[in-house]
Order: structure tokens, then C-alpha cells, then sequence
């Protein structure tokens, strides 16, 4: 098979031919069919998270179809069509993992980071974090729902109740979860880099109420606030934007440092808290609801071997969507 592979943080992806992997113990062996490109991608090439796996196969956006299963897998059939996201095992025992909190598990490996990923053409992968794909979404189409959909899913739930709702970096995650919010009856305030216009398009184009520069203040007082963009000083940003009691939920798993801020902008109840990966209830409830909605992404396709350039364009904010590495239609 084919595969990029990062041989050092901070280098390229190189496209190399590989064995085709064998299924280990309660493992799937998975033709790929798409792998969409996320921000944490970016941070582990770059160098922004520590102690990758090297070499190191990325990607955890994963929609493919099953072609082998390992020792005792039982779960899913030759054939079924599976999506793999970014928390790929979980030891099941520790005190999180019994408590359905599988996200919190200190001995999770994550796949793309620790496990070898979805920027090849075949991917072995864990069957317990295999999950079916609607029948309504082609892979393209399913890819950006594995962590985009499902981070931006948590984070979401954070929220509560909130109606009034502001979203901190209008990329990948933010364009499929401001349709969720909409279709929740949620009103979206969408903030982007400064002077983006297109992304601001973008986001009233999906049904935005309002969209402008993160450093503006929205024309109404906001009851929550999710952060995706990876900048710290986004956070005090959004705290003085939420009202009383409301809460600011950092979607990313890597941010700048969060500056100092006076203490009033936190005063009457504020809270400031992070998302950590996923659990499975979290993917098996936004692929249950995303085809209700229905949650459509955006995305803008690239081969197998330009991953890089899928990268660049991450990287550089020139993305309207999601990227997505297309190696089969299906």
C-alpha cells in the first residue's frame, strides 16, 4: 500500500510504499476510503504535541470500509462501513474507562499520533472505536464528521442551553457545528481572524445571525462561547463576551498560553473549561443526529500524495471547509 509517513516533527510527509498492515487481536484491518486533514494533524507535523510515534502514518478522520478482522473482533463485518476518530484505544479497566469516561483514560493512545493513521490506503484499527457511517454519507462526505463533527459535537454539549452562542475560529469543526446549533434552535455569533471576510461569508451563508472580527465585541451579550482556534488570548476575548453564569469551552487540544486577565471578566459565575478528546457515546450520538440535520461538510478534495499541500492550506487559512484526502469513492 501507499502511505505518507512524517519521519521527524517538523519535516514532510513522505509518500512511501508500505506492507499492507495485518489485524492484531480485536482489531479491524480498514480500506480507506477518505481521511479528512484537522488542526491536530498540523500539531503533531509541526511539532506542537510531544513523543509522536516515529515513523508516523496521520490522520484520525477516517471513513473506510471493513476488509479484515482480527482475532476475536466481532463487532462489524467484512464490508461494513466504519469511521475511525482520534481516541484509538483505551485500557478499559482504570477508573474513567468504568465510568464511561473512556476520554479521560491515562493510558489512551490516539490514533494519527500514537497508532499509525489514516494518510494510506489501509489502517488497522481498534473494533471498540470503529463506528458504523450513516448510510446517507458517501466517505468524503463522512470524514470530517470523525473529528471536526465529534469535537465540535462535545464541545457543544458543554454548553447546556445555551441560546445565544458564540464561536471562536470558524474552520472545520465550527462549520458543521453551527448547522447542529441551528437546527437546535441555537443562534451562532461566528469570530474569525481579523479582516477574513470570506470566512464570515461563510458563516452567515449557514445561518449565522452574526459574523465579524474576533476582536469585536457581538451586538448581544452571548450565554456561551466555544474556542477552536488554537489562540490563547481568544480566551479572555470570549469571557468578556459571556454573560453572567456563562462558559467558555476550548475545543482545541493545543493552545497558545492563555494571557492574564482581571479577575472581574471571570467574577459571576464564568467558567473556563476544556473539551479532551471523545467518548464513544459522543460518536454514536452526533452520527446518529448528523444525518437528521442534515450536517453537510464543505470540503475541498486532495490526493493521497499532496498531504503536504492539504497541510499548507490548513496551516495558512486558505481552507473554506474541510480538507480531505480522497484514496476511494464510496
Amino acid at each position: 500500500m501507499q502511505a505518507m509517513v512524517l519521519h521527524a516533527p517538523g519535516g514532510r510527509l513522505e509518500l512511501v510504499d508500505r506492507p499492507v498492515p495485518e489485524p492484531g487481536p480485536g482489531q479491524l484491518l480498514i480500506r480507506v476510503g477518505a481521511c479528512a486533514v484537522c488542526r491536530t494533524d498540523l500539531h503533531v507535523v509541526d511539532g506542537e504535541l510531544p513523543d509522536p510515534k516515529l515513523p508516523l502514518v496521520p490522520g484520525h478522520e477516517i471513513a473506510g470500509e471493513v476488509v479484515k478482522l482480527g482475532e476475536g473482533a466481532s463487532r462489524r463485518r467484512v464490508g461494513s462501513r466504519v469511521g475511525v476518530p482520534w481516541l484509538g484505544w483505551t485500557c478499559g479497566q482504570c477508573e474513567a474507562c468504568r465510568a464511561g469516561r473512556e476520554n479521560l483514560c491515562e493510558r489512551a493512545r490516539f490514533t494519527g499520533y500514537q497508532l499509525d493513521g489514516g494518510y494510506a490506503e489501509y489502517v488497522v484499527a481498534d473494533e471498540r472505536y470503529c463506528f458504523a457511517l450513516p448510510d446517507s454519507y458517501t466517505f468524503v462526505e463522512a470524514a470530517p464528521l470523525l473529528c471536526a463533527g465529534l469535537i465540535g459535537y462535545r464541545s457543544f454539549r458543554f454548553t447546556g442551553d445555551a441560546k445565544r452562542l458564540g464561536i471562536y475560529g470558524f474552520g472545520g469543526a465550527a462549520h458543521l457545528l453551527v448547522q447542529v446549533a441551528r437546527h437546535l434552535g441555537r443562534q451562532v455569533f461566528a469570530f474569525t481572524r481579523p479582516g477574513d471576510t470570506q470566512a464570515q461569508r461563510f458563516a452567515l451563508e449557514l445561518g449565522a445571525s452574526w459574523a465579524g472580527d474576533s476582536g469585536v465585541r457581538p451586538p448581544v451579550e452571548l450565554d456561551a462561547a466555544i474556542v477552536f482556534a488554537p489562540v490563547g488570548a481568544l480566551v479572555p476575548e470570549a469571557l468578556r463576551a459571556v454573560g453572567r453564569g456563562g462558559v467558555v469551552v476550548c475545543g482545541g487540544i493545543h493552545m497558545s498560553d492563555i494571557p492574564s486577565f482581571p479577575y472581574q471578566i471571570l467574577w459571576g459565575e464564568r467558567v473556563v473549561r476544556s473539551v479532551a478528546n471523545l467518548t464513544r457515546r459522543d460518536a454514536e450520538e452526533f452520527l446518529a443526529l448528523a444525518p437528521q440535520v442534515p450536517v453537510r461538510a464543505e470540503v475541498q478534495r486532495f490526493e493521497l500524495g499532496q498531504a503536504n499541500e492539504a497541510l499548507a492550506a490548513l496551516r495558512s487559512g486558505a481552507l473554506r471547509g474541510a480538507a480531505v484526502l480522497v484514496m476511494r469513492e464510496g
